[in-house]
């Protein structure tokens, strides 16, 4: 499953703040250097979606603060948005 995500980098807590549009706003602290925000927001999407962080894929967006991941181990998208803010 595919999810769109809108990071913001170096901010004052790690946190899904919830939905913009079709896109997921994601909050960290780390700095994008590195690839330190990137694992950042692995973590912390994991988290809350109670999943290991082996099912989190950073599919495009490595170096942009509009991400897509790819998500494994939740069975469909109505699944996915129980778990989310």
């Amino acid at each position: 499953m595919k999810l769109k995500l809108k990071v913001v980098p170096k901010a004052s807590r790690n946190a899904v703040v919830g939905w913009l549009g079709d896109e997921l706003k994601v909050m960290v602290t780390a700095a994008p250097e590195k690839g330190k925000a990137n694992q950042a927001v692995i973590a912390v999407l994991a988290k809350t979606l109670g999943l290991a962080k082996q099912h989190i894929v950073i599919s495009s967006g490595h170096s942009s603060a509009r991400k897509t991941v790819d998500i494994s181990g939740i069975a469909d998208e109505d699944a996915l948005r129980q778990r989310l803010p």
